[in-house]
């Protein structure tokens, strides 16, 4: 058969690259995966004690893009969910991100909002130039709370210690002045009501979208016909490894089910000091299941083949630099995604960039 556009990889750039084409288009589309389902990371599925679990660990979908929110709308119902996470620090449970509620019970201090701004200030140690990810939580933070909160989370979440990773890193996290203690502040927020797995199948309904499961495209690539080849997997592989290998960081993934109906106090535990893990996820404090049972996760990173998180030092993003110079000139093949970007993206970016690429194609 012969196809307008291949793609490669069936996580969220991929579907909504695919739906994109073929709604607007009715355009043949041949979606292959790798994997024995779709979703890429964002794939949930429930367990055997029939718990909604998402194996990859936990997606909190949230953006201020009401173009990306209304779209995927087409395809899920929401449930309202307003993120919380708590770190465990000094044997308290203290809110993340730091805020006015996070001081005063981590000092035992009774700081209004105008008083947080000032202690905060007072704690800054100002960098006249920021260059890695320790030099952004200093000059925002200051030492006490960088090392009670990001350095050690930070050397076990990378495998090293801040002052060696971009600036990138630690700029994601927030710092609150006021009394929010949500993680996200974004407009919308919520979760899929019947998962994310059920929402990713209702974006490929199209007769015109056709899917190959554990497959890898090279196998298959050369007797295919195709104008347009979209891939969202790692770049490093697409040209064989030219430049060497990219690093990732990757995750293993605990999974315990308990006979108690709840587990901890929040969705998301944070651990930045104490075990080897750096979360505790429980699953139905996410989804609002009801079930007598409930099952967690703890997240060990690492470094195996599996690649999750792009490795954000200087030298690393400068070698994928050399593989993005043969990207540029590449004919009738768009890359998208984390993985072919190297590049952190929150789900509703990566939904963002794909609508524009898909609009533009």
């Amino acid at each position: 058969m012969n196809y307008s556009y291949v793609i490669v990889g069936a996580g969220l750039a991929g579907i909504t690259m695919a739906e994109r084409l073929a709604a607007r288009h009715q355009k043949n589309i041949l979606l292959i995966e790798k994997r024995n389902h779709i979703g890429g990371n964002v794939y949930d599925s429930y367990n055997e004690d029939g718990i909604l679990i998402h194996n990859y660990g936990p997606h909190i979908f949230h953006t201020n893009n009401k173009e990306v929110f209304d779209y995927l709308s087409n395809f899920t119902e929401w449930i309202q969910y307003q993120h919380h996470v708590l770190s465990f620090v000094d044997g308290r449970l203290l809110p993340m991100p730091i805020g006015v509620e996070t001081i005063n019970r981590l000092y035992n201090l009774h700081l209004s909002v105008f008083e947080f701004a000032q202690f905060i200030e007072q704690q800054r140690e100002k960098r006249t130039k920021i260059e890695t990810s320790e030099d952004v939580a200093l000059d925002k933070v200051g030492r006490d709370i960088y090392e009670k909160f990001f350095k050690n989370y930070t050397i076990k979440q990378w495998g090293t210690d801040p002052s060696e990773l971009d600036t990138s890193v630690i700029s994601r996290i927030p710092l609150r002045f006021n009394r929010d203690t949500r993680y996200f502040a974004d407009q919308y927020q919520g979760m899929p009501r019947l998962g994310y797995t059920k929402m990713c199948e209702n974006m490929l309904k199209s007769k015109h979208i056709h899917i190959l499961l554990n497959t890898d495209y090279r196998d298959v690539l050369d007797g295919i016909t195709y104008d347009t080849l979209i891939y969202t997997g790692p770049v490093d592989a697409f040209y064989q490894y030219k430049y060497g290998k990219l690093k990732y960081r990757s995750i293993d993934f605990k999974m315990e089910t308990l006979d108690v109906a709840s587990y901890q106090e929040a969705a998301v535990i944070n651990y930045p000091n104490d075990y080897a893990f750096t979360r505790i996820t429980e699953f139905k404090k996410l989804t609002g299941q009801t079930h007598a049972k409930t099952t967690i996760m703890k997240e060990y990173p690492c470094f195996k083949d599996e690649p999750y998180y792009p490795y954000p030092t200087k030298e690393w993003l400068a070698k994928y630099q050399q593989y993005e110079a043969l990207m540029k000139k590449e004919k009738n093949v768009v890359f998208v995604g984390r993985l072919a970007e190297y590049k952190y993206y929150n789900m509703d970016a990566v939904v963002e960039k794909a609508l524009k690429l898909a609009e533009n194609l």
